[in-house]
This record gives structure tokens, sequence and C-alpha cells, in this order.
């Protein structure tokens, strides 16, 4: 079995997958990619995601699809990016879904979404590396399996978890999660070709909220 690094509990919860075939070759794939070219975000950081937010202490899913692939974006979070980088136009519309839903601006720092980890957010790209400048670079190679893999985990073990499925790709995890003990909230994806054809005005945040706070949880401070 290889050796990964990641928070405790996860890798407790994950640990049948790290000796199963298809990981072995993708962490072959991938140490070769690191060494061969740019691959976004930095190796240390490919399962911050896990890190910054344990499995016993996750209340809400976010599901984005590829790491950001440009110089500077991608840190290890799904829609995040460092501070003082520029904020992406998906994230733009999401801070703007937060003001329309909650009446306020979102409480985050430029673009960085790692308050949110802290608070039980988890933020999880189906697909954990990317070749710079070439977006869905690294689909198809076993990264889709092992996070399919947390989810199911996730709809599993756990009792009332708020799933923020956003586009047709992250809609179809919602055959793993059972809709009588977690809420599945689905939208169009907050991208500027979808936003407007309901993810505005999905309310997501909100209702995100009194769910958690119905079931005796600390809503998030978005």
């Amino acid at each position: 079995m290889r050796e990964v690094r990641m928070e405790e509990g996860w890798k407790a919860v994950l640990k049948e997958e790290f000796s199963k075939l298809y990981f072995e070759m993708l962490t072959e794939f991938v140490r070769g990619e690191y060494r061969s070219g740019t691959i976004y975000p930095p190796a240390k950081l490919v399962f911050r995601a896990f890190d910054d937010c344990p499995f016993d202490r996750v209340k809400v899913v976010i599901l984005g699809q590829d790491p950001y692939h440009e110089l500077g974006q991608a840190e290890g979070l799904a829609f995040s990016v460092p501070q003082g980088v520029a904020v992406p136009p998906s994230l733009r519309n999401i801070c703007e879904e937060i003001r329309i839903d909650t009446g306020q601006n979102a409480h985050i720092q430029g673009g960085n979404l790692s308050s949110w980890a802290e608070q039980g957010v988890l933020l999880l790209n189906a697909t954990l590396t990317v070749r710079a400048g070439q977006a869905g670079s690294h689909q198809g190679k076993g990264w889709e399996t092992f996070t399919d893999a947390a989810v199911e985990a996730l709809a599993r073990r756990r009792e009332h978890l708020v799933f923020l499925l956003w586009g047709s790709y992250a809609r179809r995890k919602a055959a793993m999660i059972d809709p009588r003990r977690h809420l599945i909230l689905e939208a169009p994806h907050p991208s500027p070709l979808s936003a407007h054809r309901g993810f505005f005005g999905c309310k997501h945040f909100s209702r995100a909220n009194a769910y958690l706070t119905q079931h005796g949880l600390t809503p998030i401070c978005w």
C-alpha cells in the first residue's frame, strides 16, 4: 500500500483505496507528471481539502471538477484561490449569490475560502491535479474513483450533511447520497455560462444553514 500523507480521519476511512490497482496506477501517473512538467496545485497541497476539513468535522460538501490550471491559482481547495490572486468568474458569482441570498457580502479574504474549510466545508474537486494551462488534463486517470469513494464514505458514515451540487457533473453525485439522511441541494454551475439559468437565486447558502441549525449544528459564516 502506498504511504499517503493525509488527515488521519480521512486516511482511516479511505485506507482500502490506497491498496487498489487504480490508485497505484494513479500515483505513478501523477508522480511522472510532476517530474516532467508543471502541475497544479503544488504537490504538498494535493490533499489539502481533506487536511483542512477532517472527516468528522465535515458539515457541508461543495464539489468542483478540476483545480484551476493557471499560475498561482490552485491551492487544493475547490473554487478557492490564494489571497491576493484575482477572483475567478465562478467564484465571483458564488460571492454574488451569497450577497443576494443573505444580504451580506461573503466573509472571506479576496477569493480565499480557507475559512470555510475551517468551519467544516469540504471543498473537493473531483480531479485533484491538472497540467498547467490544460483544463481536464488529469481527468479519467483515477482521481474520480478516489473522490467518489470520499463522497460515498461521507454519505454512508455520517448524517445530516449538506451537499451542494452545482452543474451537471456534480449533480450526478446525488445518486450516491441518501436524501433521507442528508440535504442535497442542486443548481446550475456558477460559471458565467450558466449562473443565470438558476444558480442566482438558488438560496443554497441560507438553506444549508437552516438545515444545519435544525439539526443542532453551527451554521457556516459564508
